[in-house]
């Protein structure tokens, strides 16, 4: 006899996505999850993406989260389908995108026998997830659930893994909604105050400030980037943002220092390193920010802003911290310093401006215009320069066009910057543009890509083209794998070891075979020439650019340097570099 108020565990689980404000899966089927795969053909609450790899279907999901502010949702079967995801698991973990992923398993009676198409997946993704789960009540389904969403979005987001054994899914239990459902996990968003107002003081104190601001304040919400923009030009302090924190605030903003780091502008680098006060926020101090450690802006006083408290003094000691959601401490600092209308020392500021124009002045992110080959700089200039109206969503792979395209495109908006940066995933691009499209139909999403990036992960065309994605993407062959060859070439002596692609697709015939749009530009008179004919159709769109294939990414700290001993370019690189060879092979 059937109770009345029970339901499988299909539709529990459909339910529970639902009232959880899910609205499109990122998915591919198989043997365990075909109770829940024949839950959703009876319903149309819940669109469902089919990818052609479930790697792919974690980066789509990622960028549908990234792009959005919500929880990005995979439906993968067990085994090698789950054992797929791993990677965009990781991903996400690295970058803090808040997923739930969704695991078929075998029935419960049969784990642990080396069952057909089982694995430990949360033995597996336990070091690369949140938290993860696995079900074995369906009674316990729907708070699972509940719970799973609220782990993946509060506090540090991340990816959250559920696994479903294929007999909790197909027995009947009762729902428990959202309300019902209370989690121990309660993250602390508010800052201390009397903290806040101690960093106000050291703050307007400053004679040399800086705001280091990372990815923290985008995965905050929009409040918190309009609030981060608010309170530095009150101050008038100078901006410089990580990779993760590209247009958290404005890139066209005369505060604006341009990106830090390895690849990040002499002024952004100098001005960390000289500093006397260096406000972060929502950054985590990575090694390709801080350089060699010991040698890290040696003379700052350095104030933590981040939500997560394992973040603060793990890598860098600091002066002050502030436990707290960006959005939240911001808005708390910007009351305060409207309270205290702190005097700041405005002939020191102006000094300190005047060295960073100095800085500025170097132009380091110059680069030798040609009119005979493609340079990669100039084709990411051109394309931000006849796309810019319209607000595009940048994804990019990862690799020298991945920097080139953080240095040269001027992000004025959060959420329209995507790119793997913990994690470095060659193969991330395509399927999270593919994400990007699916939340906004009708933005351009463009997709900058190597020729070799764009191999992980280029049976997602397909995945386009079925569901009317149109994404661009603009691929910079230069015949290598960039990244690799500018390191082979720095630092191992140039011996290019496996780094050069003999062998590629004809672009053009691949994407026309996916029955996409190819188009190809082999000369700086073409560049402009063939973007205007990408954006003219409304159809997903491969674009070759074949570019200088020794062009390098500079400029460039080099591994075992500090962050103020940058190289500038080829002629500048020769010069004597204290640290071994050998230093530079670890560093990697």
């Amino acid at each position: 006899m059937v109770h009345h108020d029970t339901m499988t565990g299909a539709e529990i689980l459909l339910k529970a996505l639902v009232d959880q404000g899910v609205d499109v899966i990122f998915g591919y089927p198989g043997g365990a999850v075909l109770p829940i795969y024949d839950e959703l053909s009876k319903q149309n609450r819940i669109r469902h993406i089919l990818v052609r790899h479930e790697q792919a279907a974690v980066h789509a999901a990622e960028g549908y989260a990234r792009s959005t502010g919500k929880v990005g949702c995979v439906l993968v079967t067990s085994g090698p389908g789950a054992t797929n995801a791993v990677t965009g698991l990781a991903d996400a973990q690295c970058d803090s995108v808040p997923l739930v992923c969704l695991t078929g398993q075998v029935p419960t009676h049969l784990i642990g026998n080396d069952a057909f198409q089982e694995a430990d997946i949360t033995g597996i993704t336990r070091p690369c997830t949140k938290h993860n789960y696995l079900v074995k009540d369906t009674n316990q389904l729907a708070r699972t659930v509940h719970e799973a969403f609220h782990v993946a979005r509060s506090g540090r987001p991340g990816p959250v893994l559920i696994d479903l054994p294929k007999d909790v899914v197909q027995n009947r239990g009762l729902y428990q909604p959202p309300s019902k459902t209370k989690s121990k996990y309660n993250p602390q968003v508010k800052g201390d105050l009397r903290a806040i107002e101690k960093a106000v003081d050291l703050i307007a104190s400053a004679k040399r400030p800086v705001f280091y601001v990372g990815g923290g304040v985008i995965n905050s919400g929009l409040a918190a980037c309009q609030l981060l923009t608010q309170f530095v030009r009150m101050t008038g302090f100078p901006c410089t943002l990580t990779l993760m924190g590209l247009g958290a605030f404005p890139g066209s903003d005369p505060l604006f220092l341009g990106m830090l780091g390895m690849h990040g502008t002499v002024e952004a680098n100098m001005a960390m390193h000289d500093c006397d006060v260096m406000i972060n926020i929502g950054a985590r101090f990575d090694d390709r920010v801080t350089g060699r450690l010991n040698a890290f802006s040696p003379n700052s006083k350095k104030i933590h802003i981040d939500i997560d408290p394992s973040s603060i003094n793990k890598n860098v000691a600091v002066d002050l911290s502030i436990v707290g959601d960006c959005a939240h401490v911001i808005e708390d600092m910007i009351k305060v310093w409207k309270a205290r209308q702190p005097k700041i020392d405005e002939r020191a500021l102006r000094a300190w401006w005047a060295k960073i124009e100095e800085w500025r002045g170097a132009d380091s992110l110059r680069y030798p215009a040609s009119d005979t080959i493609i340079k990669p700089q100039y084709a990411i200039q051109r394309l931000y320069d006849l796309t810019r109206s319209r607000n595009p969503y940048i994804c990019t792979e990862v690799g020298q066009h991945q920097m080139w395209a953080a240095q040269h495109l001027r992000l004025d908006l959060p959420l329209h910057w995507l790119t793997s940066g913990g994690l470095g995933t060659m193969g991330y691009g395509l399927p999270a543009a593919m994400g990007v499209q699916t939340a906004h139909p009708d933005a351009l999403v463009i997709d900058i890509a190597g020729e070799s990036s764009i191999q992980m992960n280029i049976q997602e065309m397909a995945t386009l083209v079925q569901h009317n994605l149109p994404v661009k993407i603009v691929i910079l062959n230069n015949q290598y794998m960039g990244m690799v060859r500018q390191w082979q070439e720095l630092i191992h002596g140039a011996r290019y070891s496996e780094s050069h692609m003999d062998h590629h697709p004809d672009f053009v015939k691949l994407a026309e075979a996916f029955g996409a749009v190819g188009l190809r530009a082999e000369r700086p008179d073409q560049v402009d020439g063939v973007i205007a004919e990408m954006l003219a159709v409304n159809r997903p769109v491969i674009v070759e650019m074949r570019t200088d294939a020794s062009e390098n990414v500079f400029p460039m700290i080099m591994p075992g340097m500090a962050h103020n001993e940058m190289v500038l370019g080829q002629e500048d690189r020769s010069r004597d570099n204290p640290g071994s060879e050998q230093d530079g092979m670890v560093l990697v």
